[in-house]
């Protein structure tokens, strides 16, 4: 396969802010869609983008309680929205649709991540139907959206944590042998592939598609685990982070971008550069990290006690045959 992998001198590094990727950048008239958006890295990129002028559009289960936490920043709204009810999909599209105002930039950025094992009533695995099939079919619906913006970008916040899994081609949804792990690898392997055949798609229409690691971000509000937007589920406890070298010993936060220990200002830098950044106009279809188009690696094991976990790309998550089926699959899965 051709490797559009290659590392294009970004200028930026790891310990890069949202707001330093956002300097010289005016958003003014632009509008963004941000699920999730209203915590953790979620809240620091919409905080970001409509500081620099964006309109931004909040797309969270509780509107309510999104606004309380969103009150203060400027050219803000929310709306309900819920991955895991097709109907309300539908609904949020519906809305959006119906306002008439092209969409320049969406935010697939919810997520959950190794939960015990929960179906929605279709029966499909909540990892992959929120992280994935409902940001693929919020995502298709928005296309008329996309396409009148005349220039659009879909930025799919995704994890090193796809190293984990390939699709599971055979059983995506763990109807055996459920792992949260495996599961939670097989949704961010999803986020990848999406970009790549949504590049392949719709880059006639000047739509790109980006697929962002944000770093590891621990926040107050998260107990034991990572912020990748609206939902999280906690799997490792406070001595786990301590032996990971995520935090010290009084239970601090360790901030190393070297290491992919960021802030939430630094997590949400990638996502802001993949959104916004010219040097990416004639670039889709690929996975970043650390504000720069990651090189592609070899795939290893993950030991997530080990001090330094691999996150950079690999083959499995960029095979342009693998994005093409996982498009067809994805379009039968919503049907039902």
């Amino acid at each position: 396969m051709t490797n559009k992998q290659h590392p294009i001198g970004s200028g930026f590094t790891a310990a890069a802010t949202a707001d330093q990727v956002l300097e010289g950048i005016d958003l003014t008239g632009k509008n963004v869609v941000v699920t999730g958006g209203h915590r953790g890295l979620g809240l620091e990129t919409t905080r970001a983008l409509a500081n620099a002028g964006a309109n931004v559009t909040v797309a969270v289960r509780n509107p309510e309680n999104a606004a309380k936490a969103l009150a203060g920043i400027d050219r803000v709204e929310t709306s309900q929205l819920d991955l895991l009810d097709p109907k309300s999909i539908d609904d949020f599209v519906a809305r959006y649709l119906a306002t008439g105002r092209p969409l320049h930039i969406l935010i697939n950025n919810a997520g959950i991540m190794a939960g015990p094992l929960v179906r929605d009533a279709r029966g499909y695995e909540s990892q992959f139907a929120t992280n994935h099939l409902g940001h693929f079919q919020l995502t298709l619906g928005l296309l008329p959206a996309l396409q009148a913006a005349h220039g659009a970008r879909v930025v799919n916040v995704t994890s090193g944590g796809h190293r984990l899994s390939d699709i599971r081609w055979d059983d995506p949804n763990f109807t055996t042998g459920y792992d949260p792990l495996l599961a939670y690898g097989q949704s961010k392997t999803a986020n990848v592939l999406f970009a790549v055949e949504l590049d392949r798609r719709w880059s006639q229409y000047d739509i790109h598609g980006y697929a962002v690691h944000p770093g590891v971000v621990i926040t107050t509000n998260l107990g034991p685990w990572i912020s990748e937007g609206e939902t999280r589920t906690p799997w490792l406890s406070v001595e786990d982070h301590h032996t990971m070298g995520l935090t010290d010993a009084e239970g601090n936060q360790i901030v190393d971008p070297a290491r992919g220990l960021k802030t939430p200002e630094q997590g949400a830098s990638t996502t802001v550069f993949a959104a916004t950044n010219p040097q990416l106009a004639a670039v889709g279809g690929v996975y970043l990290k650390d504000n720069e188009v990651s090189p592609l690696d070899t795939p290893r094991p993950i030991n997530f006690h080990d001090q330094d976990i691999p996150a950079d790309v690999v083959p499995h998550a960029v095979d342009p045959e693998s994005a093409q089926r996982l498009w067809t699959l994805s379009e039968d899965l919503i049907k039902h």
